[in-house]
């Protein structure tokens, strides 16, 4: 039984080790913000600058819904590229059957583009 328990040793004292460098590169920034002075929060620090509006207002407000049908169409076309490069390393293992099944796909993601472009997705004003 404690052979069993002395294999895990070393994956407790990685988890461990992991865990104590994860805290302190959170923590000790905060810290050491806090005793030199550099930590002075603003307006202008603490506005939002990711999304384009602020995070915290009415939740029935319009707002645009374009930036998220890019960012869809962003997503849908990396994972392409995503299926791409692995597909492409493995087509000679793969034969016809492969290049097949990526044209079929290549084939659905172009109906896909064609049909977001002549609906005006793609167009910003």
């Amino acid at each position: 039984m404690a052979s069993v328990a002395a294999g895990y040793l070393p994956i407790l004292l990685f988890l461990a080790v992991a865990l104590a460098l994860s805290g302190a590169f959170v923590v000790l920034p905060m810290i050491i913000s806090r005793l030199t002075g550099t930590h002075q929060p603003n307006p202008e620090k603490l506005s939002e600058y990711e999304c384009g509006f602020p995070a915290f207002e009415d939740s029935r407000a319009q707002f645009d819904v374009r930036f998220y049908l890019v960012a869809i169409l962003f997503i849908v076309f990396d994972l392409e590229a995503a299926f791409l490069y692995p597909w492409a390393v493995s087509l000679m293992g793969t034969g016809w059957a492969g290049w097949g099944a990526m044209m079929i796909f290549i084939a659905e993601l172009a109906l896909g583009l064609a049909y977001a472009w002549k609906k005006g997705a793609l167009e910003w004003e």
